[in-house]
């Protein structure tokens, strides 16, 4: 550790945290010492006394430190098939608009995707026009849940409830000017667990 500049290290350690961020890997000695103004084996001389002293941990290739751990580098694909109303294909890769990268550290893991609300139904739980509503593929739903209910050839965003008495299956928009959906069947294609909306 003698002759070790301080000042180099704290620019090192700030360089691959920055590297990570951006490219979710370790920066090469070679990234390093063109991007902090020094040879390659002196960067790997830097790389070796910084694991040391405890300030990065290095292995030789890969470089983590505190900050590059917390940064989420598990992510789960989720198609986005367009507005709600326009029903689910069962072919989703030949209708998907795109695939979109969400973390699984605030989304989860599972099977979802992901539909454009359409209409003012679902307001007072939230859910807005034009947000995405994320929906966990499930062929079944609790009482309460808000799903991805197919009437006919029409698909619905409602909350879902069970009328056991009358053998009937309630649709129930979360907007006090509409009236339920009353229907003897329907097929639950998902259940809503996440709103992504614009706040502007």
């Amino acid at each position: 550790m003698r002759h070790k500049s301080t000042e180099l290290m704290s620019n090192i350690k700030a360089f691959v945290e920055g590297y990570y961020r951006n490219y979710r890997h370790s920066p090469s000695t070679t990234e390093i010492a063109d991007a902090v103004g020094i040879a390659r084996g002196t960067a790997y001389k830097y790389l070796v006394a910084m694991n040391e002293n405890g300030m990065i941990r290095y292995d030789g290739q890969q470089i983590s430190t505190e900050q590059t751990e917390k940064v989420q580098t598990e992510f789960t694909s989720v198609a986005l098939l367009g507005n709600v109303s326009c029903g689910v294909p069962s072919l989703e890769e030949e209708c998907a608009e795109e695939y979109v990268s969400l973390p699984v550290s605030m989304f989860g893991n599972g099977t979802f995707f992901l539909l454009r609300a359409n209409g003012n139904s679902m307001i007072e739980a939230g859910i807005a026009p034009g947000d995405l509503v994320l929906i966990r593929k499930q062929s079944e739903a609790r009482n309460g849940e808000i799903v991805v209910a197919l009437v006919g050839n029409e698909n619905t965003l409602k909350r879902f409830y069970v009328d056991k008495e009358n053998n009937r299956i309630r649709l129930h928009p979360e907007n006090k000017t509409m009236k339920d959906i009353i229907v003897p069947e329907c097929e639950i294609q998902g259940v809503a667990v996440k709103v992504i909306k614009n706040l502007i």
